[in-house]
Parts: structure tokens; sequence; C-alpha cells
């Protein structure tokens, strides 16, 4: 790997870096949260427990002055739900439930049941050797503090996504000013020359028609007039005719055949002589030559290319398939991103542009079908017919 792979392992050490900060922010929030949690449970419990006392008194306390301190202490518990049952587990009285609630047949009994799975009873002596029993549960307020740093957490994750978002659309859009305004320039610096190169090819070939060379260089020239024609469409929607896809791929594979060398060999699977499908033809041959140059690097300059053509209800499945050197599992993910290659002077663009050709101008999909070290890859392309 090389320039672009480098650049996106550190892109994701960074989010990483910062998905492991965001983690122990949250984790640390949850644990101190949990601490206050437990010293609270305690508070609570203590409570209880002295409203427990204080209940068992007032019954054998005779002292004016005592048994109002002791109903005072009782009556300071608004918040804590308590129930308060005998031996037989008969539910003697009740307090801190609302009314409306309490009044409902078998609630109280129900609350009690859970109470007795999550707390253990404090009992009251009531004299002459009998004992009755104190269930509580959380008050509304703990009950909300134990569920507060999961929404915290749940928080700071929507936080750091939309975050995320934002920054990547943000970035994303400032990539397409750069590309658009490239190609543009591109565009703009090729087009001289290119007017120039075709002036002196026609009159090359005025002078020499039966010159090879001649018609090579005009070849070439309208080679150039029409990259510089893809790369003036980059930026603006262009106009999707309905065109015949079989016809337009044996048109570009012409030109990839007679600069390839015949240690590459081309092969056509076509399923129908004749499949209309909406295309912007010069744009989408750029797809076609990309996938293919990129196929013979792949292969060193020398394998098989084999092109095939499917129709699926209403869709067209073209697979462009290889005998090269294949990808790596690690790599595929990001193979359509820009800036991202694997070649020493790649640019790390072919790929993006050929993703956003097929799936923005032609509203398609292109991705990798099957690639396996040292066997090659397979690109597939879907269409809408």
């Amino acid at each position: 790997m090389f320039g672009g792979a480098n650049i996106y392992r550190k892109k994701t050490i960074w989010k990483l870096i910062l998905l492991l900060v965001a983690a122990l922010i949250g984790l640390g929030s949850l644990f101190y949260t949990n601490t206050l949690i437990e010293e609270l449970k305690e508070e609570e419990k203590e409570i209880v427990r002295h409203w427990a006392e204080a209940t068992g008194l007032v019954a054998s306390t005779d002292g004016d002055d005592i048994l109002t301190f002791l109903v005072s202490i009782i009556e300071e518990n608004n918040i804590i739900p308590v129930i308060w049952v005998d031996a037989e587990n008969n539910i003697k009285s009740h307090i801190n439930f609302h009314p409306s609630q309490a009044e409902v047949p078998g609630y109280l009994e129900d609350q009690l049941a859970k109470m007795k799975e999550t707390t253990e009873p404090i009992e009251i002596d009531i004299g002459n050797g009998e004992k009755d029993y104190i269930y509580y549960k959380e008050s509304i307020i703990l009950t909300k503090l134990i569920y507060y740093p999961y929404v915290q957490l749940m928080i700071i994750i929507m936080f750091i996504a939309i975050a995320y978002f934002a920054f990547s659309m943000s970035r994303k859009a400032e990539q397409n000013q750069v590309w658009v305004g490239m190609s543009k320039e591109t565009a703009h610096q090729l087009g001289t020359p290119t007017s120039s190169l075709a002036g002196w090819a026609e009159l090359m070939k005025t002078d020499f028609p039966d010159n090879r060379i001649s018609d090579e260089l005009a070849r070439d020239v309208i080679r150039l007039e029409k990259i510089t024609d893809r790369f003036s469409k980059i930026g603006s929607k262009p106009e999707l005719k309905d065109e015949n896809l079989v016809m337009v791929i044996n048109q570009s594979l012409e030109y990839l055949k007679s600069r390839s060398g015949t240690r590459v060999e081309f092969t056509i699977e076509e399923a129908d002589s004749e499949i209309i499908v909406p295309l912007n033809t010069v744009l989408f041959e750029w797809v076609l030559e990309n996938l293919c140059k990129n196929a013979i690097d792949a292969m060193n300059g020398e394998g098989r290319i084999v092109i095939r053509t499917t129709e699926s209800s209403g869709k067209v499945v073209l697979d462009i398939e290889d005998t090269g050197k294949g990808i790596q599992k690690s790599a595929q993910k990001n193979i359509f991103k820009p800036g991202y290659t694997t070649k020493e002077r790649g640019w790390g663009l072919g790929l993006s542009l050929t993703k956003r050709i097929i799936e923005f101008y032609h509203g398609g999909k292109i991705f990798i079908k099957h690639s396996e070290p040292g066997k090659g890859s397979i690109f597939r392309i879907i269409l809408h017919k």
C-alpha cells in the first residue's frame, strides 16, 4: 500500500481514538453516577430504617413530647414508597403511593411482591414478641438517576454521530468543489492544445493521405477531444439518452484493444445484441476504460478481461472480470473512496469518479462482486433499463 492507503489508515486511527475518548467519557460518567446511586441507596435505606424504628416506638411511647418527635420523623419520609405488613404479610399501612393507584385492587400486593424481590425487609418489634415488617423501594428520584447515565451516554453517542455526519458531509462538499474546479480547469487547459493538434492532424492527413501515422494521430486527437468533453461534464448533471449498451461497450473496447498490446485478451459475453439503457455515452465509456485500465495494471499488462452483460427484471447487470492480482479484503471497503490508491503514483480518483458517474449520474450501482488475491476480481455494475 502507498500514499492513499496510509492516509486512510491514519484517518481510521484518529476515528478510533475519538471513539475511545468518547467511550471513556461515557464510562467515566456511568461509573461516577453509579457510585452516587449506591450512596443514595444507602441513605434511603437508613431513612426507611429510622422511619421503621420511629413507627415501632410510637405504639409503645406514652410521653407526648417524645411521641410528637417520633411522628415528625415518620412524616418526614415523603419520597420513599413504603408498605407496612404484619407477620402474615397482611398490609397494615402504606405511604408515598399515588392515591389513584393505591386504590386499584391488587396494586399494592403487586408492589409488595416487587419489593420483596429487590430489598430486605426491616423488622419492627411491636411488643409481646410480635414483629411487623417494613418493605420499601427506591424513590422516583433515585430511579431516574439510575437511568440518567445511560441517557447521557446515548446523547454523547448521538452528538458524536451527528458531528461526524456533518463533518463528513462538509468534507464531501469541499471535495466535490475541488473536483469540479479541477475538472473544469483541466478541460480548459486541454482545449487549446487539442484544437491545435486537431488542425495539425487534419493538415497531415491532407498532405499524407495514405500515411498510417496520420490516421493514428487523428484518432488520438479525437480521443483527446473526448477526454476534454468528459472533464467538462463533471459537476453538471449530464443528459441521458437511450443507447445500445452493447454497441457502447464494443466502441469503448475497440480503442483499448489497440492500445493494450497483444498480451491482454478481451472477451465480450453478450446476453443480446441490443440492450437499450439510458446512458451518457461519453461518461459511461470513461467508466469502462477506468475499470479496464485498472484490470490491466492488476494483471501487469498480461491476462484476460471478460465483460459479461445479463438482463434481469428491468435491470442490466454488467460484470468486468480480470485475471489480475485481486484486492485484499481490508482494501475493498475503501477502494471507491477518493484519494485511496495502492499505486505508487496514483491519485486515487479513478474509481471514485467511476462510482460517482454510475451512482449519481446514472442512478445505478457499482461494487466488487468478488475478489480473491492472486486470482482476480469481478466488478459489477447494475443499471436500470
